[in-house]
């Protein structure tokens, strides 16, 4: 093997990695919302969180990849540690599909129909079709599509490079010493431990394994080993993103290292016993690209069958090794490792969003009661509520925008912008809140009162208020477009009553039934209340435009305003329920 052979070797692992890398992300945007349907199940039972993770990293190509996400999932809060655990078995054999697809550049026939299944031969073609879907399609679900067979192309190629390069090995005796060093089991399994470990990918690993197979020289009795010692090294990306995490997630990628070093433990164990007993003539047979991808499968369901019942075992063993500190678990909300899953990393957004939007509205509620009696708990529970969407706008925007600058789907991308755009609106809800508390507080400070037909014209337009962000409210949480349309017409509603207020309370000032202080106060009152409605409005048309694939608010509204029937049979509606006494 001369410099050049060692350097199509690097190119070669080069492009494989690559390829499998770009493969599996773009088959993880593309499979975004099943992804999400599969989570949905978990629930159902252990059989189907095991065909949940079978499913997934079947998908994905990768079980370092599939776990990571299982970390994040428990570190949220979104499946319970014995949920994951059924997750974690099922990846370990979805990861096994990769070295079957990969077992067919070991096809050899002289056969038309069975050279055609030959990676050499469809690989060309794919890699053409993916060059014209990524770069003269539009559509970015079909562009991602091409994403996922440029990827597998150049993962094919990456892999003939590395069996070609690596071909002429078989004849260096020092090539030969070496694998017939790993026939030792002990050194067989620290090498693939070893070697995953670094590469962080036991599909990939087991890719290398593969085309070093070609050589010759690589036996089923050193084969073996390495493909049990590869699952202990993929644990390591696991066990790399728990650190940080909260105790039940550490707990998750310490079962991840618990089922695999176990497993690997036993199973080796009855390896060297048959090896010792039988000694099988099989196992110095040059191992076969297929023999390695059954040798792979065979070894993760018996893994799987061992363990499965024992899964209840596991989690008293990771409890016992991650145990209970003194503080209570806190669980992460938004865990930048569900970056891995975009479309999942985005239905947390909106449920953090949600609780977002409750306690806005939760805290203008509050405030409307502080105007018909002040209370010093109140106006603290408001003042508390806004600070918390304060803080609930700080993470959750840095998080959408760190979110946005990855690759993700077209259909994610709206949603993340409809969230950046309708966050804001909810936290200046929240400050209006802390507003018209002030403006309690001032009329109570300074003894003002406000004249009777003042207090009943209060009561008309905080109802109203109250109504529109309820609206608003039911139409972000629920997606409730039906809802949404009814915020437009309410709002305009209250332009007028807002309008109409101010004209009675200047007329009132002028035949000197208030003062000039109180009718300050009055005047703050309804801006805020008047621009809690805008913001409802704005939210409502958001959702509009996003289901209309619109980002023209503006445009919305006035042909929501303008062209519509029912827009004007509920404007007429509620002008008579908002009617001022």
């Amino acid at each position: 093997m001369d410099i050049f052979n060692a350097l199509t070797l690097l190119g070669g692992l080069s492009l494989f990695l690559f390829g499998m890398a770009i493969m599996g992300q773009a088959l993880e945007r593309r499979a975004g919302g099943r992804l999400r349907t599969l989570l949905e199940k978990l629930t159902a039972g252990r059989l189907a969180g095991l065909l949940t993770g079978l499913g997934v990293t079947a998908v994905i190509q990768s079980s370092s990849a599939t776990t990571v996400m299982v970390v994040g999932f428990v570190n949220s809060g979104l499946i319970s540690l014995k949920q994951a655990i059924n997750i974690i078995m099922g990846a370990n054999i979805g990861t096994t599909v990769t070295a079957w697809v990969l077992s067919l550049a070991g096809i050899d026939s002289g056969s038309l129909f069975i050279r055609l299944l030959k990676p050499s031969s469809f690989t060309p073609v794919l890699a053409f079709i993916g060059i014209v879907l990524y770069l003269f399609v539009k559509d970015t679900k079909k562009k991602d599509t091409g994403m996922i067979l440029l990827g597998f192309a150049t993962l094919m190629f990456g892999m003939e490079s590395m069996s070609g390069a690596v071909s002429g090995l078989g004849d260096v005796p020092a090539f030969q010493q070496l694998f017939v060093l790993f026939k030792n089991p002990v050194l067989g399994v620290l090498a693939g431990a070893v070697l995953t470990a670094i590469i962080q990918s036991s599909s990939a690993s087991v890719g290398i394994l593969q085309a070093l197979a070609v050589t010759g020289q690589v036996s089923y009795g050193a084969a073996i080993p390495i493909v049990m010692g590869q699952n202990i090294g993929t644990c390591v990306t696991a066990m790399l993103s728990s650190v940080g995490a909260n105790k039940n997630a550490k707990r998750a990628a310490m079962v991840h290292l618990s089922f695999n070093t176990i497993g690997t433990a036993v199973w080796l164990s009855a390896f060297c016993l048959l090896r010792a007993l039988l000694r099988p003539a099989v196992l110095d047979e040059a191992a076969s690209l297929l023999g390695i991808a059954v040798a792979h499968s065979v070894f993760n369901i018996l893994c799987t069958m061992l363990m499965l019942p024992l899964s209840g075992f596991l989690e008293r063993l990771a409890t016992a090794l991650v145990p209970d500190g003194k503080q209570p678990e806190v669980f992460s909300e938004l865990d930048e490792r569900l970056f891995a899953t975009p479309s999942i990393a985005l239905e947390r957004c909106q449920t953090v969003a949600a609780g977002m939007a409750e306690t806005a509205a939760l805290a203008l509620n509050e405030a409307l009661e502080t105007l018909r009696g002040y209370s010093r708990e109140t106006a603290a529970a408001v003042r508390e509520k806004e600070a918390k969407t304060d803080h609930y706008e700080d993470i959750l925007g840095t998080y959408l925008v760190n979110l946005s600058a990855r690759q993700i789907s077209e259909a994610d991308s709206r949603e993340a912008a409809k969230l950046l755009k309708m966050m804001g609106d909810f936290e200046r809800i929240a400050d209006h809140a802390v507003n018209l508390v002030e403006s309690a507080e001032e009329l109570r400070d300074k003894k003002l009162r406000l004249t009777g037909a003042a207090e009943e014209e209060l009561s008309v337009i905080s109802k109203a208020v109250h109504d529109i962000l309820g609206l608003a409210l039911t139409a972000f949480v629920r997606s409730d477009l039906a809802s949404a349309a009814k915020v437009e017409p309410l709002e305009q509603v209250i332009d007028q009553l807002k309008e109409q207020l101010r004209t009675r309370h200047i007329l009132r000032m002028q035949k000197g039934g208030c003062t000039m202080d109180a009718g300050f106060a009055w005047l703050d009152l309804l801006t805020d209340l008047e621009r809690t409605a805008d913001h409802c409005s704005n939210i409502a048309g958001c959702l509009m435009d996003a289901a209309h694939d619109n980002l023209n608010l503006h445009q919305s509204l006035r042909e929501i305003r303008d062209g519509s029937e029912d827009f004007q049979e509920r404007y007429r509606e509620y002008t008579r329920r908002y009617a001022l006494p």
